[in-house]
């Protein structure tokens, strides 16, 4: 079975064409705006093929993206490229990430939160990201709640057929550990082949983890950044039991010593 998006990657911007990262990219810049953020530099962890870093640096941010997959990253530079944008791409593990210097925000969106398993790696990347931050910096991420795995996606199959892509995500909920386990096929459509009906099959596992808000307010605190807020995802209304995905803003208020 593959690294978690090295296959994935190749088609990942195909299959994710129903997201509106155009309206996901507004409603980070509002809320950037709310906290007088309309320009500098922005880090983004996570940052997959560049979709959202892309879409803010159009927006004028000086933007470094940051990812462990170099598969990503390569259609994340060939997107800047093709923008003549100035962003920096980095293939960092974002748990131990490191920057020149500070930066006014620090994003991590698409459940890329998720994927971080272990409570005390979490605790240390947002001390990481407290380091980055200009003083009164933000971070502004988001994540999918334990409803969405227990309760929507949970042991659940979800299949997709295409002309040259067909996908299958195959999930598992464990209640005891709060992990999903999404195995995907991937059959993709060899070109190098002469007939019509040759297909590659590839496989990943993703590993995400399922997070309380109180689970996540605690890790903040624990790092040393300030939680301000947070919101049921793309609205301004308080999370609650039936969010599938809720952001989150904090702040800087502070460097480890």
């Amino acid at each position: 079975m593959d690294t978690t998006y090295s296959k994935f990657a190749l088609v990942y911007d195909n299959l994710m064409d129903n997201i509106p990262y155009d309206e996901w990219t507004s409603y980070l810049k509002k809320l950037l705006d709310d906290y007088d953020i309309k320009e500098g530099i922005i880090a983004e962890l996570g940052c997959g093929t560049g979709n959202i870093t892309e879409r803010l640096a159009e927006y004028g941010y000086d933007m470094i993206g940051i990812d462990n997959s170099p598969e990503m990253l390569d259609i994340a530079m060939q997107k800047g490229a093709a923008n003549k944008s100035s962003s920096l791409y980095l293939c960092q593990d974002m748990r131990e990430f490191e920057l020149y210097g500070t930066v006014r925000a620090v994003i991590s969106l698409c459940d890329s939160i998720n994927y971080i398993t272990d409570k005390d790696d979490l605790v240390t990347i947002m001390r990481l990201v407290n380091n980055y931050l200009d003083p009164g910096g933000l971070f502004i991420f988001d994540f999918n709640t334990l409803h969405y795995y227990r309760d929507v996606v949970a042991d659940n199959t979800i299949a997709e057929d295409r002309d040259d892509i067909s996908f299958i995500w195959d999930n598992y909920f464990d209640e005891d550990t709060n992990i999903n386990e999404l195995a995907l096929s991937l059959f993709v459509k060899d070109k190098e082949s002469e007939s019509d009906d040759i297909y590659k099959k590839y496989s990943e596992l993703h590993l995400q983890k399922a997070y309380t808000l109180d689970e996540i307010k605690e890790a903040i605190a624990a790092s040393g950044l300030e939680f301000i807020t947070a919101f049921n995802a793309f609205t301004s209304n308080a999370p609650d039991e039936d969010s599938e995905r809720i952001y989150i803003i904090a702040r800087e208020k502070g460097k480890n010593v």
